[in-house]
């Protein structure tokens, strides 16, 4: 597509989401809705529509080169992220699930399953700063050195018995195979007409059936494609035209650097421009401006002002284009509202009781359900302000290779620099009101006021203690090596996230309208996963306005691939991986002082590296109801205490995100392992579809030829109860380098899995109802049972009214 191509795109998007904002931000207030099924629907309409919106932007900006268009697109971007995770959190909210079926809003829409996939933004990785790229650079050679130096071959000792062994074997195999030459010359005789010509027949015969099949087997296809049951062989190779695509996608990339480089050249052109032209300019306007405020205050008031402090705005409340009188009321109103703090709160309590207290008849009558106030609406308005105040109508014929545009860099950079010059010419002037402050004190006999304006304190109050620095003497390469050669700091696998197989669950609307709670789907993790990992830890906007998750609790039998997601959330945000899980803790950093030590380590090179993903392993060991003998010596509870602690220090700036995995929950403290995880996520067995989807596509990434001789049907109905890691043990196990050269002759057979996977043990029913029953105790799996018994509604009232009495008192 065209740079045209993708300008109308961009439009089109714009028109969607310029609408959705209109029913989003409607003239009136509406009216709250009480039926619950009816507002998440409204909610779930919305999500899809974001999405649709946020899948074309991302294209979009992966594609335009344009540097200051790419900036605002960016901008929207992340706005529609945060707002996607806003309606997320209110759907489990609402629907107390961390998982949603929409089949009845796909199908109103006319889309597919594959319309609810999360995109994941390319920029998160592309777009990273020189700064992190340099860090995770050293953090990669720190790992390489380290994996070195484990895989050195060491000398391995042989005794003399062991070396007359192995010569014996290697002697009697020499024997072997020249006693089997000598044979082969033995048996070879002249061969009679009779026989030669019976092996001529027999030849003949193979190659007429050999034909025959061959002629048979590619009628039957021609009518299979003809019949439109099977894909044309043509069509599976990428044609001109994709080739032709996948080329331009590239070198758009490219033109995209080079306009960003030439953009930043403008950037630093433009401003250092402005500042010799325009500069000087501003800086006496600004100065005569504020001379004139003086002085017009003085004749207004009798004496000369009191300067505005940095704190609030400086002299851009004299820009404002204000009175002095009103300037003036205004930085007394600041001073007296600092200074009786306690007698306006006391005020304000009581206009707000009366107010309260007039519209608790209407709240009565409005009770209902209403959505939250939003963050990233106002950013949205601003970005679609933006696009159709500039971009809508702007004609660029003439802007062919899409190079930035100087005058809206000139518009951006007066601001910047009005700004610097306005700080430096508070500092001029407030040395000047002084002098002409002292000069009228001295015309009056030298007496100064003896009411001097003192020194405003802090605005916050108390300073917070900040957390004592145990390294600040040590560089964060020393610190990442350390990490490294302990183990705390690992590599990350080369897994995605879409390598994560699974398919859309087709029933959970149905069944939930029957009261049957359905199992979530491998899809539906990875999207889940997706909203609360992957999209907070890929943008820094994005994680300081969206609600705050900190932990995350994936729990699961073993072999459905938690570890695996782990490693996929790093890959896509390009985040570092810690390792605080029990087992691999343990004996490091013995005592109190030592836990300290390396928690600090940790957590202050997550934020140096962030994003970052702290990941604990067998969670569950961190809060045992009871220690088993064989675990005692481990002690897998060391960081029970001081781990939450240093979960709470984590802030919106901070991009680090600490997910735990777990097989057995059953086995800890469930109050505790909930007040550490805010989001718990069950991950299930594949189901039919999905186990169809794994087996296809693991043995063709093995190497394996998917034919008609391979049912998979029957290999998916054969393997229920097995999880991902067993059909990856199995594939591997019959999908050999021996077994891949005679699929020519021999093709891959469902029999041939059996074996492998008969020696495994599948995940039982039961096994699977105890995680079912466990989360069902879990805070949000209470809320779901509460809900759909009908006693949340009922709670939901009655605390509404408690709190309105509460209120009256």
């Amino acid at each position: 597509m065209s740079q045209r191509g993708y300008n109308e795109l961009w439009a089109d998007v714009q028109l969607q989401l310029s609408r959705l904002l209109a029913e989003e931000l409607p003239a009136e207030p509406p009216r709250p809705q009480k039926d619950r099924v009816v507002f998440f629907q409204q909610l779930a309409l919305l999500y899809v529509r974001y999405i649709q919106i946020f899948r074309q932007l991302e294209m979009v900006h992966d594609q335009v080169v344009h540097p200051q268009k790419r900036r605002l697109i960016r901008k929207i971007l992340d706005g529609i992220i945060g707002r996607v995770l806003e309606l997320k959190n209110e759907m489990v909210e609402k629907e107390f699930s961390e998982y949603h079926y929409m089949d009845d809003v796909l199908h109103d829409l006319k889309l597919t399953p594959a319309a609810l996939e999360i995109p994941i933004p390319r920029y998160f990785l592309s777009e990273q700063s020189k700064e992190v790229q340099e860090r995770k650079a050293m953090l990669m050679d720190f790992l390489k050195m380290m994996e070195d130096s484990e895989n050195l071959d060491p000398v391995i000792a042989m005794t003399q018995e062991e070396a007359i062994r192995f010569i014996q074997v290697a002697e009697r195999a020499r024997q072997r195979r020249l006693r089997a030459k000598l044979k082969e010359q033995e048996d070879k005789t002249e061969i009679t007409e009779t026989e030669m010509e019976r092996v001529a027949i027999c030849f003949q015969k193979f190659w007429r059936g050999y034909i025959g099949r061959k002629t048979t087997k590619k009628i039957r296809n021609e009518k299979m494609i003809f019949l439109g049951m099977s894909l044309d062989p043509k069509y599976q190779a990428p044609c001109p035209a994709e080739i032709a695509a996948q080329a331009t996608e590239t070198s758009n990339r490219v033109k995209q650097k080079k306009n960003e480089e030439d953009y930043q050249k403008a950037v630093i052109a433009v401003t250092n421009q402005l500042r010799e032209v325009e500069g000087e300019e501003m800086r006496n306007k600004m100065k005569s401006k504020i001379r004139k405020w003086f002085f017009e205050h003085r004749n207004a008031t009798g004496v000369f002002p009191d300067y505005p402090d940095e704190e609030d705005g400086g002299s851009a409340l004299i820009f404002t284009e204000k009175s002095p009188q009103l300037v003036k009321e205004e930085i007394d109103a600041i001073e007296e509202e600092e200074s009786n703090n306690k007698s306006a709160d006391k005020e304000n309590k009581k206009e707000k009781d009366k107010k309260n207290k007039l519209k608790d008849d209407e709240e009565e009558e409005e009770a209902g359900l209403k959505m939250m106030p939003s963050a990233f609406l106002p950013d949205l308005e601003e970005g679609n302000k933006a696009y159709t105040d500039f971009w809508e109508k702007r004609n660029e014929s003439k802007n062919v290779s899409q190079k930035h545009e100087v005058e809206l860099i000139k518009e951006e950079m007066r601001k910047v620099i009005q700004s610097e010059i306005r700080r430096q010419v508070d500092e001029e002037m407030r040395q000047e009101l002084a002098e002409l402050k002292m000069a009228v004190d001295k015309d009056k006999g030298g007496k100064t006021k003896a009411n001097a304006k003192k020194k405003k304190g802090s605005k916050s109050g108390k300073k917070k203690k900040k957390e004592k620095d145990l390294t600040a003497d040590r560089r964060l390469e020393s610190l990442c090596q350390e990490l490294v050669e302990q183990g705390l700091l690992k590599q990350v696998n080369n897994v995605r996230l879409k390598d994560y197989l699974g398919h859309f669950s087709n029933l959970g609307t149905t069944l939930r309208q029957n009261d049957i709670e359905p199992m979530p789907s491998l899809s539906d993790v990875r999207q889940v996963l997706s909203l609360y990992a992957v999209l907070p830890l890929g943008s820094q906007v994005v994680h300081e306005k969206a609600p705050l998750i900190k932990a995350i609790l994936l729990v699961g039998p073993a072999g459905v691939g938690k570890k695996m997601l782990v490693h996929a959330v790093c890959q896509e945000t390009g985040a570092s991986l810690f390792d605080l899980s029990p087992l691999n803790t343990a004996g490091k950093y013995p005592g109190k002082d030592g836990l300290a030590m390396m928690l600090h380590m940790v957590f202050k090179v997550a934020r140096l590296l962030q994003p970052s993903v702290i990941w604990i392993d067998d969670a569950e060991k961190m809060f045992y109801k009871k220690v088993p003998k064989e675990e005692k010596e481990l002690d897998p509870q060391r960081l029970k205490k001081d781990l939450p602690k240093s979960l709470k220090l984590i802030k919106g700036e901070d991009r680090v995100l600490i997910i735990g995995t777990t097989k057995d929950p059953l086995g800890a403290d469930i109050k505790s392992l909930c007040k550490m995880y805010s989001k718990i996520l069950l991950i299930p067995r594949p189901d039919y579809v999905s186990r169809s989807i794994l087996w296809k596509e693991l043995i063709q990434k093995t190497g394996g030829e998917v034919t008609e001789a391979l049912d998979l049907s029957s290999l998916a109905m054969t393997s229920d109860g097995y999880t991902p890691g067993h059909i990856v043990q199995a594939v591997r196990s019959v999908v050999t380098k021996y077994r891949i050269k005679q699929q020519a002759k021999r093709p891959l057979t469902a029999n041939e899995f059996v074996p492998p996977l008969a020696k495994l043990d599948p995940v039982f029913q039961d096994e699977e109802e105890a995680l079912k029953n466990w989360y069902a105790k879990t805070p949000l799996g209470k809320k779901r049972i509460k809900a759909a018994t009908g006693g949340e509604e009922e709670n939901a009232a009655v605390r509404g009214k408690d709190a309105k009495k509460k209120g009256k008192k």
